[in-house]
């Protein structure tokens, strides 16, 4: 077991980095309140983010992007060098294309703008502390629309690349079909609605997906799904 994970009987160990006093301070001391969320510690930049995520041996950074000095996406790529177990949650006013595969691209593991409510940041702390990813709804969309841009030139003529007659990655006909879905921008709720089954049946799938297309996100996934031909259908 990582030895950053939250346990059953342990809180989530959360260093809250911003370099705005206000919202460092406000945003750590509403999440203080769940019981199973601890803040242990506070930063107003990357380089002091990475110093205190490490010594406090935190399970999950809540990072903003735009901090003096070391920012969050390069403090972000320094987490995932030296300490990878820590999982990097983006929480910022960017939601830019470049800011967004800029953060994951150095190893956010979430990325949430500052529009999501507490309840929502608590629910995406306790995700990517168990290894998963979480994505805003807008950030999603996002992914998918630079994933098509992406895409475009795949097939002949600048046509949109086509399925495979084989499923990539010996991927199951329903981890291809969770993949179409999640390339859709749907969440792991809205895919266990979409095809009747639990959300962990869903968790499932997509651990499996993952591992088979040699992805660690959302956003990797996005990507693999348009460069097969498993895009959103029209």
């Amino acid at each position: 077991m990582r030895g950053t994970m939250a346990t059953e009987h342990e809180p989530i160990r959360v260093v809250v980095a911003d370099d705005q006093t206000v919202v460092r301070e406000s945003v750590a001391a509403m999440l203080d309140l769940y019981d199973d969320i601890d803040i242990v510690g506070v930063a107003a930049d990357g380089a002091a983010a990475v110093t205190v995520a490490i010594e406090q041996r935190a399970a999950v950074v809540l990072m903003d992007l735009n901090m003096p000095g070391t920012d969050g996406a390069d403090a972000t790529s320094l987490l995932s060098e030296q300490a990878p177990d820590i999982n990097v949650l983006i929480l910022t006013t960017y939601g830019d294309d470049a800011s967004i595969m800029r953060a994951l691209d150095a190893g956010a593991r979430g990325y949430l703008t500052k529009d999501a409510g507490r309840a929502d940041i608590a629910a995406a702390i306790r995700t990517v502390a168990n290894g998963q990813a979480v994505l805003d709804p807008q950030v999603q969309q996002q992914l998918v629309r630079a994933a098509m841009q992406r895409a475009k030139p795949a097939g002949p003529g600048g046509a949109p690349a086509i399925p495979s007659a084989a499923p990539p990655a010996g991927l199951t006909p329903r981890e291809c079909e969770v993949l179409q879905l999640i390339a859709s921008g749907l969440s792991n709720r809205d895919i266990a609605k979409h095809l009747v089954v639990s959300e962990g049946t869903v968790k499932t799938h997509i651990n499996n997906l993952f591992a088979k297309a040699g992805v660690r996100d959302r956003a990797a996934a996005v990507t693999f799904a348009f460069q097969h031909g498993l895009g959103p259908t029209p």
